[in-house]
């Protein structure tokens, strides 16, 4: 029988536990890299943010596990006290609390940084803590290629769990739809192989479901081949008759392409009071050159830039870190439509750029303003090339034609990050209010419309837009598999 002074003693030892400081207890250990403010390790982590404003949030260390054991040893640690915490890959998503926190550790996978192909089968295993720059670097003259984003600087990790929209994706599908086995540390510390045989439903919900499920710390890829690829920028100075153009040719790429080794993304760009005021586009080709008049009808529009060639896969993704704009604070908000029809064009796209531009007028004034606003192809193909390699949680079906609409301020005070955040969702939320009317009176087709998760805002509710079966799912998932909620309620991200 416990003597009271026994059960004092393991009382005091559970509350202890349950109230340790998780940095303590790792770097007591002696064999996992803990770092502290002031130490130049932890500080130069905390500039790897797109945004500022997640920089500003202090950790109170960072930990750089280098294997599946160290994390697992870590979740442990976490599991047995109340502290809020933080899993970074690359800092790309600029959403406070998503890869930064105030206050409790933050876990960097930046040492998990593997990338090695089988050379026979192409499957490849990459580690979240690769950027798509440097996995492209490692993969560089192996013949095969990963299906990642477009910027050289996103991180993998948070890219494959929110989907991964790439330049091959109409080949392909998602970045996601790549991953042939998770390797997963769950809530409890237990370090899993997740594949489709294994457990299907986890499966599936890791292909788009955030950080609800645990800490990836491998991703074993189905890469492709590929040899030297022609991409590039053109830029264009604003014209009502310029954007008019681009705006309708991207419309036609998007209906009439049938080259899948083909992708474009259409940008506009407008700085402090107009000082900035053109059309940047990104062309891509899975080849050394696109078949001729490919892309004629951007280019015949005339740019005052074409820096479109032949060049490695691996230069195309550094070559595109140029649109990250250092030390800003960064809000990105997104929306799916279906494509109007030729005849809708203009009331459509027209009325949904001319809505974006009023509201951007009148955010020019705020000091390092850079409003952006991104058109992208999601043609029928990326749906189907999904859905054949297994589907995810995005499930999107391929019924329609859609455009992916990504809006982006970026800008210097954060004291004006409650003005700015205010200014997006008022951005999106006009054209989402649009298209939903349009549905309604038949000037857009009925249609699925999932909001994309690498572009979501927090203020957007990503698990709302999907499926209602879809987002089931990955409730279900979610407390199957963290019962105590700890990935639920102690770090952010979207939960289902």
């Amino acid at each position: 029988m416990l003597s009271l002074r026994s059960i004092a003693a393991s009382a005091f030892l559970l509350a202890r536990l349950a109230y340790a400081d998780v940095c303590d207890e790792v770097e007591a250990l002696g064999y996992i890299n803990v770092t502290r403010p002031l130490n130049p390790s932890y500080i130069l982590e905390q500039t790897e943010y797109w945004s500022i404003s997640c920089s500003a949030l202090s950790p109170s260390c960072i930990i750089f596990p280098k294997s599946a054991q160290e994390v697992s040893t870590v979740v442990k640690f976490l599991a047995n006290s109340t502290e809020n915490f933080a899993v970074k890959s690359g800092g790309h998503n600029p959403n406070n609390y998503w890869s930064s926190v105030e206050g409790g550790p933050l876990i960097s996978t930046e040492q998990l940084d593997q990338a090695n192909v089988n050379q026979e089968t192409g499957i490849v295993d990459v580690g979240p803590g690769n950027r798509l720059d440097g996995i492209a670097k490692k993969l560089q003259g192996s013949g095969w290629t990963f299906v990642g984003g477009r910027i050289g600087n996103t991180g993998v990790g948070g890219l494959v769990l929110g989907g991964g929209l790439s330049y091959m994706s109409a080949q392909y599908g998602w970045a996601a739809n790549q991953v042939l086995e998770f390797e997963l540390v769950l809530a409890n510390g237990t370090i899993a192989k997740v594949t489709q045989d294994s457990d299907p439903d986890l499966f599936k919900s890791l292909r788009g479901g955030g950080n609800n499920f645990g800490i990836v710390t491998n991703y074993r890829l189905q890469a492709h081949p590929q040899g030297n690829v022609w991409g590039g920028n053109l830029v264009f100075t604003h014209t009502p008759t310029v954007g008019d153009r681009i705006l309708r040719a991207v419309r036609d790429f998007t209906e009439y392409n049938t080259d899948n080794k083909a992708a474009v993304i259409v940008t506009a760009e407008r700085a402090n009071l107009n000082a900035v005021d053109s059309w940047i586009l990104f062309l891509f080709y899975d080849g050394p050159s696109p078949p001729p008049n490919q892309f004629t009808n951007f280019t015949s529009i005339g740019p005052i830039l074409n820096t479109c060639r032949e060049r490695t896969y691996a230069d195309l993704m550094a070559f595109s870190n140029w649109v990250i704009v250092k030390a800003s604070v960064v809000d990105i908000g997104t929306e799916t439509i279906p494509l109007p029809s030729s005849a809708n064009f203009e009331t459509v796209m027209g009325t949904l750029h001319a809505h974006w531009r009023n509201v951007s007028s009148t955010t020019l004034a705020v000091p390092g303003i850079v409003a952006s606003i991104a058109w992208q192809p999601f043609p029928k193909a990326i749906a189907r090339e999904a859905l054949a390699r297994g589907g995810d949680l995005i499930d999107a079906d391929p019924s329609i034609d859609r455009l992916i609409i990504e809006m982006n301020y970026s800008f210097l005070p954060l004291t004006e990050y409650d003005f700015m955040a205010d200014k997006l969702e008022e951005t999106y939320s006009g054209v989402r209010n649009r298209v939903v009317g349009w549905q309604q009176d038949g000037t857009l087709p009925e249609g699925y419309l999932p909001i994309f998760m690498n572009y979501g805002f927090f203020r957007q509710d990503y698990f709302a837009r999907l499926r209602p079966e879809m987002r089931g799912l990955a409730h279900e998932v979610s407390e199957r598999v963290d019962p105590e909620g700890m990935f639920r309620t102690r770090t952010g991200g979207w939960k289902p």
